[in-house]
């Protein structure tokens, strides 16, 4: 998995959330992984996926969740419209 694919998937979602009319989109990066695909399996690239997650975000969104370690795969980001 490379990064380009997992900023895709979050724009993806993003845009989906836009075109619905939603104030916000909470966007969970065991969900983004997953749907990418290489995840869950030893082989992960979640830090990768944590790391877009947060590039993406904006001073206005919000952590809603963080794994004590930073990355993992219930980093959830409330991404504003």
């Amino acid at each position: 998995m490379t990064a380009e694919k997992f900023m895709a998937e979050i724009q993806r979602l993003l845009d989906e959330g836009k075109e619905k009319g939603y104030q916000y989109v909470d966007i969970t990066s065991g969900d983004v992984h997953r749907q990418v695909g290489g995840y869950p399996s030893s082989n992960h690239r979640m830090a990768t996926c944590c790391a877009v997650m947060q590039s993406m975000k904006k001073d206005r969104d919000e952590i809603l969740k963080a794994p004590l370690k930073g990355k993992g795969a219930t980093l959830t980001i409330r991404y504003y419209m």
